[in-house]
């Protein structure tokens, strides 16, 4: 399969979700859906006194893009370097999170009103190092939100050498809304991304924002490339199970829901050995049995217990007891 059509569906990089744990557990959902870290800056890589925390991953993660906050092209070359050195397939620039800490720090969605300098990052990036390195935007900032104006972002970044280019079909208004409002609020605009494809039909284009059902994903992909599921992975985690047959040709049949907590379960133990506090883990399992019968009783055992003192994986296995589904 070529590497672009690996790319047909990803996870979306979401701050304090898709940390290392809740990637383990998507992928024993799919074994084909690509994976994005959470977003993390060049200052946290760089100037930081522990490397494997923020850059640390299990093998079974591949394929994973390393999603990178930061706007000095140096600094954003040299966490390439050691995202190559960990074994990441590909680096991703965020251009698109509206949050204050990222506003203060002058990347992120504040970069779409400097597209020469984001292109001169995606320069100094992809000469860093072998491995692609893509880019994660909006369709526009506040009032900066003709297509004109995104459509000179892609082809400035096109022209340093990015090849894969993702597009959260909202824009951002950096002043005014929540980063939780930004996820809501702005009216969708999948019309900016799907022409955005037909302008650039040499680059790989994925849609974000909004999309909920299989159905949505199929109905994306005859405009664009890939599509990139958040929030919905999160808290519907087995909506994805699907994935694999209906975008990839998979003819293996994926796990249960149950056999997914007891390969979950293992990697708990072996991570709780090594010093993992149990509830770091058990809050990303909370969406698996979305829609069960029992499901509600299996969130509230979790929640109420996985922060007690001599709990372990076996806690899991016990919550999912209470559920119907297999």
């Amino acid at each position: 399969m070529s590497e672009a059509n690996l790319r047909k569906v990803s996870l979306a990089p979401m701050l304090d979700w898709t940390d290392r744990h809740f990637r383990f557990l998507l992928r024993l959902v799919s074994r084909k859906i690509w994976l994005y870290s959470e977003m993390v800056t060049t200052g946290a890589i760089l100037y930081g006194n522990n490397l494997p925390r923020f850059l640390g991953f299990s093998e079974q993660e591949h394929p994973l893009t390393l999603q990178l906050g930061g706007s000095d092209p140096d600094e954003l070359a040299r966490c390439c370097v050691l995202a190559q050195d960990y074994g990441y397939d590909e680096v991703n620039l965020n251009v698109g999170c509206p949050s204050d800490r990222v506003q203060s720090g002058q990347f992120g969605a504040c970069l779409m009103a400097k597209p020469q300098l984001v292109a001169q990052c995606i320069d100094a990036m992809v000469a860093s190092v072998d491995i692609p390195v893509s880019l994660k935007t909006r369709i526009g900032i506040d009032h900066e939100d003709h297509y004109e104006q995104l459509q000179s972002l892609i082809e400035a970044v096109s022209q340093a050498g990015c090849r894969y280019v993702t597009i959260h079909a909202r824009k951002a208004w950096l002043e005014g809304l929540s980063p939780k409002d930004n996820r809501d609020i702005p009216p969708l605009r999948y019309d900016f991304v799907y022409q955005l494809k037909e302008d650039f039909p040499q680059l790989h284009i994925s849609i974000n924002g909004g999309i909920k059902t299989l159905a949505d994903m199929h109905n994306h992909l005859q405009y664009v490339d890939g599509v990139m599921i958040g929030r919905e992975a999160y808290h519907n985690t087995y909506l994805m199970a699907e994935v694999d047959r209906l975008f990839y040709a998979s003819k293996e049949p994926p796990m249960t829901r149950k056999q997914i907590i007891l390969a979950y379960a293992d990697y708990v133990d072996n991570q709780m050995a090594q010093g993992v506090p149990l509830i770091q883990m058990t809050r990303h399992v909370l969406g698996l049995m979305h829609s069960c019968p029992g499901a509600r009783s299996f969130r509230r055992i979790l929640s109420e217990n996985a922060w007690r003192e001599g709990q372990g994986a076996e806690l899991l296995i016990k919550a999912a007891e209470t559920v119907e589904c297999d």
